[in-house]
Order: structure tokens, then sequence, then C-alpha cells
């Protein structure tokens, strides 16, 4: 039997399969807008073209898509254009943040990351030689006197070299709403940024304020992952254990869908008093007791992703972030 449209948008986002995406599909868009996103990319006059309808009724239709989070403009030689979400990611991050999203379609988001999800995360791992994200330690736990400290290393030096930034709620608190952690605390950079705001999806955002952001997310134990690419990127998440799309799944199967920092925890076996306040900061459950001795910790190295939470509370400043990957870890 012959593919539905919502089907087919499905299969453009590489979730051939999936019961649920079809029907998130539905439930913000009609048939016509849904053959207007399958005949992108192009200009109103494009899918005019394509699509056989008047221009100022593609015009508008695209507008709306736009404010959906279904489509995104394109600038090329200074005509706009419009292109349909490219994958599950910027289907998931762009229509949660649509103002008027109902209830029932961030509560369908949610059943898909709970009964889909998994299994295409165990797909992709498979499929794609790296991670799309990955990790960036907290700054004030490296020691850029005594190791290599790339920009892409540092949350701090992509706020403070971005022209433009931009905040948003997290989308995964949005639809999860699994415990209180902040939500208006995603980062957009540069060209995501300059997105959010034109959108209205989000706010313009000092570095200074983004900054402070950054310190509050520490502060409450929110672990920073970023594009896992050795330029500066276009976000920097700020990501629980329980609501996140990647989190859960790196510490209940250890999937490889969320790269890790360059760096480890290492902790002094002779500064170590054994308080613990290490083993409750600790995201992936990367902190034990020693076995030759239960009274001091010690990092799993397999399981350590490098984020630096344990390092900036520990009250005797027994525990060290050390570069135990080469720059090149980082895709370029």
């Amino acid at each position: 039997m012959a593919k539905d449209i919502y089907e087919q948008m499905t299969d453009k986002i590489m979730l051939t399969g999936s019961k649920l995406i079809p029907e998130l599909f539905r439930m913000i868009a009609d048939e016509d807008e849904a053959r207007l996103l399958m005949a992108m990319p192009g200009t109103p006059e494009q899918l005019a073209e394509k699509t056989g309808r008047p221009l100022d009724d593609v015009e508008e239709s695209c507008r709306v898509l736009y404010q959906k989070g279904l489509a995104f403009k394109s600038l090329k030689g200074g005509t706009v254009g419009y292109k349909m979400c490219r994958d599950m990611i910027q289907f998931h991050d762009a229509t949660i943040l649509w103002a008027d999203a109902p209830l029932a379609y961030l509560d369908l988001w949610q059943r898909f990351m709970e009964e889909e999800w998994p299994m295409f995360a165990r797909l992709a791992e498979q499929f794609f030689p790296k991670a799309f994200t990955r990790v960036i330690p907290v700054d004030q736990s490296l020691d850029p006197e005594n190791q290599q400290v790339l920009d892409a290393d540092s949350a701090r030096k992509i706020i403070t070299d971005a022209d433009v930034i931009a905040v948003t709620r997290c989308t995964c608190r949005i639809i999860a709403h699994k415990c209180d952690m902040p939500l208006e605390v995603c980062l957009q950079v540069d060209n995501a940024a300059r997105y959010t705001i034109d959108r209205g999806s989000g706010r313009e955002v000092s570095a200074t304020e983004a900054l402070d952001i950054l310190d509050l997310c520490e502060e409450k134990g929110l672990v920073h992952v970023t594009m896992n690419r050795s330029h500066a990127g276009h976000f920097i998440c700020n990501c629980c254990s329980c609501c996140c799309q990647a989190l859960p799944l790196v510490i209940s199967e250890g999937l490889k869908i969320l790269d890790p920092s360059r760096f480890m925890a290492e902790i002094d076996p002779e500064l170590c008093s054994g308080c613990e306040t290490c083993l409750e900061r600790c995201r992936f459950n990367a902190i034990e007791a020693s076995d030759s001795n239960a009274d001091i910790m010690r990092v799993i190295a397999e399981k350590c992703m490098g984020c630096g939470l344990c390092q900036i509370t520990c009250p005797e400043s027994a525990i060290l972030l050390k570069a135990v990957r080469p720059a090149d870890f980082i895709p370029a």
C-alpha cells in the first residue's frame, strides 16, 4: 500500500517505521501544508510553480510553516527560500518551541521519546560514525596553563566569541517535565541565535547574561552539551539526566550518541576525604568507592564524560580534569 504524505515526510527525516512521527506531522500540518513541505526546498515562486498554487497563498503558507518550526529559511544569492526540517532533532526542537503548540502535541512528542526514540537512537549509534553532540567541561575545572584547552572545549569561549546570542527554553524539559531544573537555559549562538530571534522562539541576550546562565546551570549540576564540531557550533544545551534526549540512554545503556569531552576526571587518593560530594554530582555514575579503600572515591574511566561537575564542588580540591583525547577527537 502506498505511503500517505505524512509517512513520506517521516521517511524524509530518516525515521521510517515510526508510528508516532506521522501523527505528529498530521497534528500541525494539513495536507496542503504537507505537500508544500515535500516540495521544498525552493523559493516561494519555485514552490508555487511546483504545487500549482497561487504565489500569495504559498508565501503565507511558508510564513506559517516557518512559525510552526516545520520549515526553515534558506538565504542563497540574496533570495529567501524555504526548506523542510532535515531530521528528527530539527523537527523536535523547532516545533516544540512553536508558541501555539497544543498540549496534546507536546504530550505526543514525549510518547515518542519514551516509546520509539530508544530504538532509533540505537540505530543512529550504528549508522553514524560520530555523535552529533559532545559534552563541554565546566571551564573552571580546566587548567589551561598545563594542558591544551581548545576554543571548542570552552563554553565561555563559545559565548564570548559569538556575535549574537539568544536563549530558548529547553525543549526536552518542556515535554518531559520530570524535574524542576531551570527551563530557559538553552543558548544559541550566531546563525542559530539569528534564527531564534527572527522566529521569536527565544530572546536575545548579552554575553554577560549568557555567562550568568552557564553559572546557574553549573550550580544546578546541568551538563553543557554542544555541536560535535571543532568550530564554535550553534548551541550550548544544559542537560539534566532525566529529560534529555541523549543522557538517559548514555547512562542506562552506554549508547555512543553523545561524545565525551576531551577530558577525564582523576581523583587524588591522598587528598580525597571520602565525603561523596562528587558521587552525588556525577550524572553518569562514573564515580565509586575505591576497591582498596571504601573511604576514598575513584573514577570509572569508561563512564566518565569529562563534564567537570564533580571537580568544581570537591571541598578538598582532590579532583583534576586531564586531557585524555587529542585535539582531532573533535571532528573538523
